[in-house]
């Protein structure tokens, strides 16, 4: 029953009022927590507030539910609904986010656990950082060639980006896979998540947050590829990002990185490996 809420076989809504009928039928023997973790795009951070703003037990169980408890789920259920109804379907996902966020850390995740999604690839002017791979994390090109490909309108959207070097988004494959019915994500930064929102408007925008400020900080020192100058920049920046983040369909908190993979996954309307989806 989980599976069929998760791959929209069912509705939630239909599960939720099973259970509120029929209390000792299989709905209504389902914990909250399990029900609402099967609705895409509710991982485990969100499940926390939505519980606490619902006035709901953890421990509870649909089919026993207070008058008031029950009342208060369905009316989320129904404006959940009804908000990603009247919302368009797509299966491009732009994920966006501050420096040192994990934006690459969950699109690699998502790579190797969800061989249906395509991650696109962004070329980028800066130099390989340790241990990655030209045409699977960037294709590291010269200022000369960054220049063709804006010249020929072969990007989807380029930026410059922390004032330093250049990104931009090859259009050709993801227009193709597309075309296949193939779903997309493109893990990019901000400016060019704007311009992607102009170009394709039907794309979802995703932006990634950091669990707290003091974790970004945290992350971006340890990973240890900037100097302090370079550091007390990207950090500069990443305040003004933040500040970016209504402009986005959804937020995800990078508190796991499977968590996050997933709830991003799930925004695409995409399955992914069996052990990927509550059972």
């Amino acid at each position: 029953m989980k599976n069929a809420i998760a791959a929209g076989e069912a509705t939630a809504l239909s599960v939720l009022d099973d259970g509120l009928d029929h209390p000792d039928g299989v709905a209504g023997r389902m914990r909250v927590t399990d029900f609402l973790l099967s609705v895409p795009a509710i991982g485990r951070t969100k499940l926390t507030r939505i519980l606490e703003d619902l006035g709901i037990s953890p421990a509870k169980r649909i089919g026993g539910l207070g008058h008031n408890q029950r009342v208060r789920l369905r009316s989320f259920i129904i404006e959940r609904e009804a908000r990603n109804r009247g919302r368009r379907k797509s299966r491009l996902v732009v994920l966006a986010g501050p420096t040192a966020v994990g934006k690459g850390t969950v699109a690699t995740y998502i790579r190797e656990n969800y061989p249906d999604v395509l991650l696109s690839v962004s070329a980028t002017t800066r130099r390989p950082r340790p241990g990655e791979v030209e045409g699977v994390n960037y294709f590291f090109v010269d200022d000369a060639e960054f220049d063709r490909l804006v010249d020929a309108n072969e990007l989807l959207e380029y930026a410059t980006v922390h004032n330093a070097y250049r990104y931009g988004t090859p259009r050709k494959p993801i227009d193709e896979a597309l075309r296949r019915g193939h779903s997309v994500l493109l893990e990019i930064d901000i400016q060019g998540a704007r311009q992607v929102r102009q170009v394709m408007p039907e794309a979802t925008l995703v932006f990634l947050l950091p669990p707290t400020w003091d974790e970004l900080v945290r992350r971006l020192v340890g990973r240890g590829t900037e100097d302090e100058e370079e550091r007390e920049r990207r950090l500069r920046t990443a305040k003004l990002e933040l500040a970016a983040q209504n402009e986005f369909d959804y937020r995800v908190v990078n508190g796991s990185v499977a968590e996050a993979a997933r709830e991003v996954v799930d925004l695409m309307q995409t399955r992914g490996p069996s052990d990927a989806v509550p059972v």
